[in-house]
């Protein structure tokens, strides 16, 4: 059975928007080093394969394919990407499998199967899904320090609220703190004790 890895780049105030028309643009850049992305590749692990939205897709297929020859680069285009779509014409960066109409049902056996991990990066609707149905296994959030104020948030306000438990933490020397924890489900209401 594989696991659901969530990846998040994350501000402290909870935005993980950048990149295109963004007010701030590449936020993260900045705060980017090589021994940074040799513990974020250490955090992905030796095997994996992808599980993208479309649109995260399409951004992902525009930059790996030409990123250059380097381990991390080279995992993810390697690895076969399972892509969440109403448009799967045009998939054309592979190995790339479409899930088809019924994604839960889809997502179910594919975690079922054998095989690597499954990493989710980006792809916000697809996390908030993934937690509230219970399929995600842990969250990594790349915590960088900032604040931002407005943009895109983890999750959607539609999701219930969600408990996690703390598995570990690293830290860079720009201040990135990658700290991965495991999904327990949803957060308990606590008793009123009044």
């Amino acid at each position: 059975m594989r696991k659901i890895r969530i990846f998040e780049h994350i501000s402290l105030d909870g935005v993980i928007e950048h990149d295109g028309d963004y007010t701030y643009g590449a936020w993260t850049t900045p705060y980017r080093s090589p021994a940074g992305a040799a513990i974020l590749f250490e955090a992905y692990g030796p095997n994996f394969d992808l599980l993208l939205a479309r649109h995260t897709y399409d951004i992902f297929s525009n930059f790996w394919p030409n990123a250059g020859d380097f381990p991390m680069a080279n995992a993810i285009n390697a690895a076969t990407k399972y892509i969440v779509t109403h448009r799967p014409d045009s998939m054309e960066w592979g190995p790339v499998q479409h899930l088809g109409e019924d994604v839960i049902d889809a997502i179910r056996d594919l975690k079922s199967s054998d095989g690597p991990d499954l990493i989710v990066v980006g792809s916000s609707t697809l996390t908030s899904v993934l937690l509230e149905r219970g399929l995600a296994d842990e969250v990594v959030l790349i915590t960088y320090p900032v604040l931002l104020g407005h943009g895109k948030r983890l999750l959607s306000d539609s999701i219930d609220a969600r408990e996690l438990a703390f598995v570990g933490s690293k830290t860079t020397s720009t201040g990135v703190l990658i700290n991965t924890y495991k999904h327990l489900g949803s957060l308990k209401k606590p008793i009123n004790l009044h």
